[in-house]
C-alpha cells in the first residue's frame, strides 16, 4: 500500500534538515538557557540530524556534520554518554573526510570525557583533535578548532 501525502517529501526533509540545524545553532548561541530552551535545543539537533538521514543527497559529510551536532548539545546539556554516542557517530562518518571534520569529531569525544570525569580519555581525544588541526590548510578552519580546543581542560 503505498502512502501518498500532500506535500514532497523530499522537499520536505530539506527544509527540516537545514531548519533544525539553524535554529539548534540559536539555541547553542545563547549564554542563558533555560531548560525548557536546552529540551527545544536537543530536539530540534535531532531533528534536523534525522531529516538528513532521510535525504537523497545526504553526504558523510553532512551526517557527520549533524552527528556532531546532536553531541554538542549532549555536552551542552550534560549529557556525556549520549554525547559519546553521537561523537564516535560523527568520527566513523568523518573518517573518510578531511582533518576539519575529524578534528571536530574528536573534539566533541573529548567534551564528552571532559563531562563524564574520564581525563585519560578526554586528554586521548584532544590530542588526536590536535594532530587533526595541524593538519588544516585553511588558516581559520584551523583557529577556529584550536579555539574550541582551549575550552577543554
Amino acid at each position: 500500500m503505498s502512502e501518498t501525502h500532500p506535500f514532497d517529501a523530499g522537499t520536505a526533509h530539506k527544509f527540516f534538515s537545514t531548519e533544525n540545524f539553524n535554529k539548534t545553532w540559536d539555541y547553542i548561541e545563547r549564554s542563558n538557557r533555560s531548560p525548557e530552551e536546552d529540551l527545544a535545543m536537543l530536539h530540534t539537533a535531532i531533528a534536523s540530524l534525522w531529516h538528513w538521514t532521510q535525504r537523497d543527497d545526504a553526504t558523510s559529510e553532512n551526517l557527520s556534520v549533524g552527528h556532531w551536532q546532536v553531541s554538542r548539545v549532549y555536552n551542552l546539556i550534560k549529557q556525556p554518554n549520549n554525547a559519546r554516542r553521537y561523537g564516535l557517530l560523527a568520527l566513523q562518518h568523518a573518517q573518510d573526510l578531511g582533518a576539519f571534520l575529524k578534528g571536530y569529531a574528536y573534539e566533541t569525544l573529548a567534551r564528552a570525557e571532559m563531562g563524564s570525569g574520564n581525563r585519560v580519555a578526554m586528554y586521548y581525544y584532544l590530542e588526536k583533535a590536535r594532530e587533526m588541526a595541524s593538519q588544516i590548510i585553511d588558516e581559520e578552519d584551523r583557529h577556529l578548532l584550536l579555539k574550541d580546543l582551549e575550552t577543554i581542560r
